[in-house]
């Protein structure tokens, strides 16, 4: 027993050591890789960086032949890094049970990985270090949905007075004939959201204001399910259910957030539209913005055929 609690808090080299099978394989270590990141799922967390510090060994299997001093034969560090850097960069996590889930899910994407071992550790929530640790083999894991191809969505702005027209189901009718998978984004309501003097809560209530509008436009039409997760959205997209972006969480987890601001919706309309590398984005009853990075198309709100 004494040995077994050992191994449970001993660096993944001993636990590769002890759990390892009768097939000889080699292991390649990270140990002691700290990088600054914004990760956390409580409030405290959100719009800064802490210290985490990733643990690594992966088993290898062993080469036949000689090596001949040429790293490409070889799995480098720099691929369990990059793993590292790519999950880090890809968005926001609150957990590290998911960051780590993502990064082994990467490194074993390598053809001589076969088994890894994650130890990620958060070092400034406390007097210790705060940590997860998973073991992963070859196979072992489903293929992530992200890393299956997606159809290229069309994202459609509908103004308020769009969103009240009598021609909403009939847009929708046309569009759907497309056959393009389809997210609508909307602005706040007419009524004004409350004002206060501080810039993190007021974006908050800003996008909570864009929220219930998207709530007010599934009202109206049963085809419009309100959405706010990429996976959700991802589901939405392969099965052909139109959706209706909920904009608060994809937002405040963006690793590289919008610039635009709740206020102007088309334009965070547009900005997401881009991060999903929309075909084209259709707006109905309001001005384009400027620089847009992806085709923009404006309706006046009395056109019957669009």
């Amino acid at each position: 027993m004494s040995s077994e609690i050992r191994l449970a808090f001993a660096h993944p080299s001993e636990r590769s050591e002890a759990t390892a099978t009768a097939t000889p394989l080699d292991r390649i270590s990270l140990r002691d890789h700290i990088v600054d990141v914004e990760i956390g799922a409580f409030q405290a967390e959100r719009g800064v960086t802490q210290r985490v510090c990733f643990n690594i060994v992966v088993e290898v299997q062993p080469l036949t032949g000689p090596i001949d001093d040429d790293v490409d034969r070889i799995l480098s560090y720099d691929r369990v890094t990059e793993a590292i850097a790519y999950e880090l960069a890809d968005e926001r996590l609150n957990l590290l049970e998911t960051l780590a889930e993502r990064v082994a899910e990467r490194i074993l994407t390598e053809p001589q990985a076969m088994r890894v071992f994650v130890r990620i550790e958060k070092l400034d929530r406390g007097p210790g270090a705060l940590g997860v640790e998973i073991v992963r083999a070859k196979g072992s894991s489903p293929i992530r949905e992200d890393a299956q191809v997606v159809p290229h969505p069309a994202l459609v702005y509908l103004s308020n007075e769009a969103i009240a027209s009598p021609l909403l189901k009939a847009w929708i009718d046309q569009l759907e004939e497309r056959g393009q998978p389809l997210i609508f984004c909307v602005g706040a309501s007419d009524t004004r959201a409350p004002q206060i003097d501080h810039k993190m809560a007021q974006r908050r209530i800003d996008l909570l204001a864009i929220e219930q509008n998207a709530w007010v436009l599934a009202s109206k039409d049963d085809r419009c399910v309100v959405v706010s997760t990429r996976t959700e959205l991802d589901w939405a997209m392969k099965n052909g259910q139109s959706c209706v972006w909920a904009p608060s969480k994809i937002v405040l987890d963006a690793v590289d957030g919008p610039s635009a601001q709740p206020r102007d919706s088309v334009a965070l309309a547009a900005w997401f539209a881009a991060t999903f590398d929309a075909g084209e984005m259709l707006v109905i009853g309001a001005e384009l913005p400027k620089d847009a990075s992806v085709p923009l198309r404006a309706v006046a709100v009395d056109t019957d055929t669009i």
